[in-house]
């Protein structure tokens, strides 16, 4: 992609591809089994599993400190979640990126969000601070190198416009739909003009939002969705390992 930061190729993303951390098992949290489904949902979420990686129950189990059972029933848990691919006498890789899965994400994430801005016109003035406060976090792990810092405040900025229209529950039904959008949003993540005008589109929905211009909101924040489905035919030229 045009202005991309040190391109994110095949090579350096698998070398943080094998981070996953050891999974306590105190008897308190939730059973081991949904500790260890989090973590590899995350994982794959992240690209710390990278779409079509080979995964080894035995290999996993080791790296996260228990035993195969808990790591073959959340493996089941994925693969029903399109997430991972079990191939009986072959063996288990993740799943390559669903442009499909994606196109349903961005259109659940769009209908819920523009539904949400719709009950937040006008922003409070504090709650438009709050919210640019996040947008300048942004910029600060922007500048700072920090891409994974950059998405999870992206992450928050959205789960608080959902808070503040009073149905937080629809974020968690945003987030859980749209793993395969995510993924795709890491691979673009080192694009700097890209990600600057992510943080353009922020700073404008947030404007739209305070100022009571619910035309302008809905319409930024349906561009806002759609900016990285836009990008598929591109994507899949750069990574077409990755995609189905």
């Amino acid at each position: 992609m045009d202005g991309r930061v040190g391109e994110p190729g095949a090579a350096e993303h698998r070398e943080r591809a094998a981070v996953l951390s050891l999974i306590e098992r105190s008897g308190r949290g939730g059973r081991t089994s949904d500790k260890v489904f989090e973590q590899l949902l995350e994982a794959v979420r992240s690209l710390r599993l990278l779409p079509g990686q080979p995964i080894s129950e035995t290999e996993l189990a080791r790296e996260l400190g228990v035993s195969r059972t808990p790591v073959r029933e959340a493996i089941t848990r994925l693969a029903e979640a399109g997430l991972v691919d079990v191939v009986p006498q072959v063996g288990t890789t993740v799943s390559v990126i669903s442009l499909a899965e994606v196109e349903e994400a961005r259109f659940v994430r769009e209908s819920l969000e523009v539904a949400a801005v719709k009950e937040l016109v006008p922003l409070a003035p504090g709650d438009a601070a709050d919210l640019r406060q996040v947008i300048a976090g942004q910029r600060q792990a922007l500048d700072a190198g920090d891409p994974e810092g950059f998405f999870e405040l992206d992450e928050t900025l959205h789960a608080r416009i959902f808070a503040l229209s009073g149905y937080p529950g629809a974020w968690t039904t945003v987030k859980r739909s749209k793993v395969h959008l995510d993924r795709m949003r890491r691979l673009v993540l080192p694009d700097r003009p890209f990600v600057d005008g992510v943080l353009t589109e922020h700073v404008g929905i947030v404007d739209a939002l305070e100022s009571g211009d619910l035309v302008a909101a809905e319409e930024r924040v349906r561009a806002h969705a759609r900016r990285v489905p836009l990008l598929k035919a591109e994507l899949k030229r750069e990574f077409p390992g990755y995609f189905a």
